[in-house]
């Protein structure tokens, strides 16, 4: 059968490079679909998410039908900030039948990312990237979070990757005595001083430089996460203030200075395919979430008042279920957090790297 490894080009191959997610996913009773709109822009080299990085679309093919897919990304903001010749490996789907094609369109992405300077592959984390889940195949996780089918791992570690760092994903089921301690956590926190703006009521000529600002300080030296320009977190806001984000999300103030970013996106269930006679569960209509602090505002329960003043909104809108999304498993801090506010373990995932020297 003939193989082959291909660069689309144009819009038009482009947008099959993209759509490849909705074959590989649609035999889900329940699934996102592919994000063409916001997608498409990066690997034209149009969106500022495509600002600093050299982006290498590649895609297997047999006997001229698509088995796999992988996006390779020598990301020279990540290099720069981390002073580590890592590249990276985004979009990745494959076929079940695919795993001599994941294998050669992975080696012909490390070659790539290999002439380009990098040292290590990365695959599952960066720029937006999700990790690959290990569990809760057939639950629908928020939007942002990977839907991927459990023989990935196969194709994965068949072509030389091993797991590099592991997550965890949170969910809490709505219940009275929460909403009391949310309430509470939200009255500590103004006692604290902090002011606590939905992110619709900041003044728009500051709302992007202000959420970067406070996002890249507290999440400076977070694993593997880049620093957002103020362009990116404009089109991002852009994308997602129709799904509610601007109403949701915060930006908490000290003496009229910014020291928290909340980062939510109610959930977007109305988006997903669902197959004949299957709901989208109470359970899996969540949002999505980031929280940050600068350390100046650290240990004084800012990011308790920020969660629980989505958390609240969030119920106000009808929400029974909620999500604190993804942690490192070994982020301490934010576990706490998440389970202060009543959040319980739901998922887990994992991204993975190999030596391309």
């Amino acid at each position: 059968m003939a193989l082959t490894i291909e660069t689309p080009g144009d819009v038009e191959e482009l947008t099959e490079f993209l759509t490849f997610f909705d074959e590989v996913n649609a035999p889900r009773a329940a699934r996102w679909p592919a994000f063409v709109p916001f997608q498409l822009p990066v690997l034209t080299g149009d969106s500022p998410f495509a600002e600093g990085r050299r982006i290498r679309p590649l895609l297997a093919r047999q006997n001229g039908r698509i088995v796999a897919r992988v996006m390779a990304l020598l990301d020279e903001r990540y290099q720069t900030h981390w002073q580590e010749p890592i590249g990276h490996l985004n979009l990745f789907e494959a076929l079940p039948d695919a795993q001599a094609a994941s294998q050669a369109l992975l080696r012909v992405a490390g070659e790539w990312l290999a002439s380009e300077g990098a040292r290590a592959a990365r695959l599952g984390f960066g720029m937006l990237e999700s990790p690959f889940a290990t569990d809760a195949y057939e639950v629908l996780p928020p939007s942002w979070l990977r839907q991927n089918p459990a023989y990935y791992h196969t194709l994965i570690e068949g072509a030389g990757f091993m797991p590099e760092r592991r997550f965890v994903d949170y969910k809490i089921e709505v219940r009275p005595e929460l909403r009391e301690r949310w309430t509470a956590a939200l009255a500590a926190g103004r006692r604290q001083g902090f002011e606590i703006v939905p992110l619709r009521d900041v003044p728009e000529a500051r709302r992007a430089r202000e959420f970067a600002t406070v996002w890249n300080e507290a999440f400076a030296r977070h694993w593997g996460q880049v620093p957002f320009s103020e362009a990116e977190v404009g089109t991002l806001m852009e994308a997602l203030g129709p799904a509610g984000m601007l109403d949701v999300s915060v930006l908490a103030y000290e003496g009229g200075e910014p020291m928290g970013v909340l980062w939510v996106v109610p959930t977007m269930a109305a988006m997903a395919l669902v197959a004949p006679g299957r709901e989208v569960a109470p359970a899996e209509s969540l949002n999505n979430l980031g929280i940050g602090v600068r350390a100046p505002a650290r240990g004084r329960g800012l990011n308790l008042a920020m969660a629980a003043h989505a958390y609240l909104e969030l119920v106000r809108q009808g929400a029974t279920h909620l999500s604190y999304t993804l942690v490192l498993d070994d982020n301490w801090p934010s576990r706490r957090t998440a389970e202060k506010l009543g959040a319980a373990v739901c998922a887990h995932y994992v991204a993975y790297a190999r030596p391309l020297l």
